[in-house]
């Protein structure tokens, strides 16, 4: 991972080591302390920014070590650093899901925008809890009615809502996806 790094520059290195330090601690750890840790590591050392405002373009998929490296990244970014570092932790990937939701900003009537989330489920059929770089604590996804979720999807599937049955496979269908596998794959992430 730090070798990888070194292409992203000083910040990279630097987030890395931090990153592998947290992940280390996080040895022997319970799911609840993996969780709280790795989604304040990436809430503290990502500032949110659009994609155009970092990459020059409208959508892109940063690595974990691309948006560290940069110190920025929008809400996809975010999710993918908790999801990749997560399963270094030894997290399950069946217990996460990256989620595709409306957010409804300002509340109830608010304006809805497309937003990414992390949601870990405890056991299968479980509610999940949702990390997130809009509310800094993780919460039961009923807890969080300003999001309506449209489809998530893993390593292992994709699906519509977050719903049980499998809509397909989401490295065949998501191109930004397949691409991102490939990156964090590179930089040492399973």
């Amino acid at each position: 991972m730090l070798r990888a790094a070194q292409a992203h520059g000083a910040q990279a290195v630097a987030s890395a080591r931090a990153l592998q330090a947290v992940l280390g601690g996080l040895t022997g750890q319970d799911d609840a302390s993996r969780l709280a840790a790795i989604n304040e590591f990436f809430n503290r050392r990502i500032v949110f920014a659009t994609d155009l405002e970092v990459w020059g373009q409208l959508d892109y998929w940063a690595s974990p070590l691309e948006a560290l490296g940069k110190g920025r990244g929008d809400c996809e970014d975010y999710v993918i650093g908790k999801y990749f570092s997560l399963l270094a932790a030894g997290v399950p990937p069946a217990r996460l899901r990256l989620v595709y939701v409306r957010a409804m900003i300002g509340g109830p009537g608010g304006e809805a925008v497309a937003h990414m989330v992390l949601a870990y489920y405890a056991s299968a059929g479980a509610e999940p809890l949702i990390l997130d770089n809009l509310i800094g604590d993780i919460r039961p996804a009923s807890r969080r009615p300003d999001l309506e979720p449209v489809f998530s999807f893993n390593s292992d599937g994709l699906w519509q809502g977050v719903g049980a049955q499998s809509a397909g496979d989401p490295v065949a269908r998501l191109s930004r996806w397949r691409e991102v596998l490939a990156k964090t794959r590179a930089e040492g992430f399973q």
